[in-house]
């Protein structure tokens, strides 16, 4: 490996001050896969190079994938997957140092395109950002060639811009695909059932986007379905657990009527497939008509349930304090039953709506009975989200079901 300089040149300073400007540039209205051709074609224009590559670490960390490839393309084409510590972008990722090798012929190397694409020479820097790896940026010529130190100092200053775009883009990607995702599995209608009216509100925080989600489904019996769950973390990889807990609850809905067997099944399958993901899920049937809900909460906040002529209360007396999905399969789960009389309002919701930096959870849950009353789903909804969010921009998501049995006449 050739020893790092004190310092670049005057000419690596001038090709690095065009680098970053069309960086820069790049920044502004291209995308992820653009921004990244654009950047190692420079390179290779600035190195002489005849191939230049981006590999970045999977979410397992465990392996590198070719993302952005020039005079390489079937790199990207063909999906290469190189383990990390193995071969040679698997060794500069593992040891976080710039590689070279002069004779790919006599190298260990273990993606056979390299040799078989004509290189003859490599170099390799790790992609770096705010001391996280992100991968690899690699180049290779076709003739014999000695990387001299000008070279290495160079194609590290421009992985430093490489890594600072990618991790950039690929964020503001990643933030766009979970707030999609997360979206498309809201229900876009609630259904129509006679005897029951029922009204909701979905606000996204302005963070990283969570696991937050409701769902409401009738069932083959006629009863209805009611969800209220929040997954663990934030970003893409909570929402697409979301949707898988979202999808695999509703199977398990379809198989048995008791709201504990379910969630039951729900955190077996969780453990098993999802090993370290934890949620919090409340899971609800109710009567056609909404006389009487069966619950059961895996450590979920208690709903509330405002009865005609009587204050809103929780009801968490009522619950049975389950353990959350994720924390221990063998825990017994429990089903209680909750009897609402004509007019009579249950309130389902996500910790976002009620909990406060420096304010009890207490204090959070008594705002929102104080606002629920035994009245129009729909104005209900406006008047909790007044009440408990007003003006204030929220950093967590926000869910809220609001279901009233119709009065009697």
């Amino acid at each position: 490996m050739a020893p790092r300089p004190e310092a670049p040149s005057a000419a690596a300073e001038v090709e690095l001050a065009h680098f970053r400007a069309i960086t820069d540039a790049a920044l502004a209205h291209m995308s992820v896969d653009d921004v990244l051709d654009e950047l190692l074609a420079r390179v290779r224009e600035i190195l002489r190079a005849d191939t230049a590559v981006v590999l970045l670490l999977d979410h397992s960390g465990r392996h590198l994938v070719a993302t952005a490839a020039q005079g390489i393309e079937e790199e990207v084409y063909q999906a290469v997957r190189v383990p990390v510590g193995k071969g040679f972008a698997g060794r500069v990722a593992a040891n976080l140092e710039p590689s070279i090798i002069d004779d790919v012929r006599t190298a260990d190397i273990v993606n056979p395109l390299l040799a078989d694409r004509g290189l003859q020479s490599l170099l390799g820097v790790p992609l770096v950002s705010d001391g996280t790896p992100l991968g690899v940026l690699h180049v290779g010529t076709m003739r014999p060639h000695r990387f001299t130190d000008e070279e290495v100092t160079f194609l590290r200053m421009a992985a430093d811009r490489i890594a600072l775009a990618a991790r950039s883009l690929l964020s503001e990607t990643e933030r766009t695909a979970a707030r999609e995702l997360q979206r498309s599995l809201v229900p876009t209608a609630l259904p129509d059932l006679e005897g029951v009216e029922m009204a909701a509100r979905y606000s996204p925080g302005l963070a990283s986007v969570g696991g937050d989600w409701y769902d409401v489904f009738e069932l083959p019996s006629g009863e209805l379905g009611v969800v209220m769950g929040d997954v663990a973390g934030h970003g893409l990889k909570a929402a697409v657990i979301m949707g898988r807990m979202r999808s695999a609850l509703r199977s398990y809905a379809l198989e048995t009527d008791d709201p504990a067997e379910v969630l039951r099944k729900l955190d077996y399958k969780m453990q098993h497939f999802e090993p370290g993901a934890m949620a919090t899920v409340l899971y609800a049937v109710c009567d056609p008509d909404l006389a009487r809900v069966r619950v059961s909460s895996a450590g979920h906040l208690p709903p509330v349930l405002a009865r005609p002529g009587e204050p809103t209360v929780s009801l968490e007396p009522q619950l049975s304090h389950d353990l959350v999905i994720g924390a221990d399969v063998a825990t017994k789960r429990h089903t209680s039953t909750v009897e609402i009389p004509p007019g009579g309002l249950f309130c389902a919701y996500t910790d976002g709506l009620v909990e406060r930096r420096r304010a009890s959870l207490d204090i959070g849950i008594g705002k929102l009975c104080d606002a629920v009353r035994p009245d129009d789903p729909e104005k209900v909804c406006a008047a909790v989200m007044a009440a408990l969010i007003g003006r204030e921009p929220m950093q967590d998501d926000v869910a809220l079901l609001v279901l009233r049995r119709t009065p009697s006449d």
